[in-house]
């Protein structure tokens, strides 16, 4: 069975009557389907048109209000990123890290919640990332940065560990993130959203192509001594995770003031409004 585009060259979209009937009615014509398009509309956020698709950017808790709930959407849901820990600390995890395609929504509001960067610590490890959520879907915040000899923390992405310490576990369901890293000697990379924390150095995050081009985020945080930050905005040791990345904050430097905080996360929403 085909599908009916246009009848007498005018699209079937554009017809409001056939034959003395509703054309919104009609499901089939001559023993074709009659495929209606029916937008989904939407408020909330910071909204952005490219081409027949629509973009929410949340930075900030709000709401999703959907008007319209004729197609799926797509999402992006990244936690907030874990602090980095002490001197010869580790840096922290990224957020965790959600994308799909074909999300059902319905007519109604639905609750968007950006999770803040955790905080670093100038003594011990730091503080764990917090969740963002998007309906019913749910990012874990990044684990924490270890302190001097130290574990580092579970989250989205694990914090690095110290001293040859573990770095800490992605243990997010579904998989969110990637493990911390560990140094001998020093403190290890919090994992990223794309790759495990390697040695003194945070894991690179992921890129995304949600608002039409390709934006990395969700970088580990660099470990102590010099340790670097992933793509996508972890912080270096001596440096915060970058704001809206969900990524994971440096450790503590030398003559610095401590480990440096992770990251906000962030929410993306795209869905056709027009075809």
């Amino acid at each position: 069975m085909a599908t009916i585009a246009t009848i007498n060259g005018i699209a079937e979209d554009n017809i409001s009557h056939h034959n003395g009937g509703a054309a919104a009615l009609y499901t089939s014509k001559n023993g074709d389907t009659w495929g209606h398009f029916v937008p989904t509309t939407a408020s909330g956020g910071s909204i952005a048109t490219s081409g027949n698709f629509k973009t929410h950017t949340f930075t900030s808790s709000g709401t999703f209000s959907v008007s319209s709930a004729g197609q799926p959407v797509e999402y992006l849901v990244i936690a907030g990123g874990g602090g980095g820990g002490s001197q010869y600390g580790g840096g922290g995890g990224s957020g965790g890290y959600r994308t799909a395609t074909g999300f059902a929504v319905t007519a109604t509001g639905l609750t968007v919640t950006i999770g803040g960067g955790g905080a670093g610590s100038g003594v011990g490890s730091g503080t764990v990332g917090v969740d963002s959520d998007f309906s019913s879907i749910n990012s874990d915040g990044g684990g924490y940065g270890s302190g001097n000899s130290a574990a580092g923390g579970p989250g989205g992405s694990g914090g690095g560990g110290s001293n040859g310490a573990a770095g800490g576990t992605s243990t997010a369901s579904p998989n969110q993130g990637n493990n911390g890293g560990t140094a001998g000697g020093h403190g290890g990379g919090g994992g990223g959203a794309g790759a495990v924390g390697s040695g003194r150095n945070g894991g690179n995050g992921l890129s995304s192509s949600i608002t039409g081009s390709s934006v990395t985020r969700g970088g580990g945080g660099g470990g102590n001594v010099g340790g670097t930050g992933g793509t996508g905005g972890g912080g270096a040791a001596g440096s915060a995770g970058t704001t809206n990345t969900g990524s994971g904050g440096g450790a503590h430097i030398a003559g610095g003031s401590g480990g440096k905080a992770g990251g906000s996360g962030i929410v993306i929403i795209r869905y056709q409004f027009q075809e």
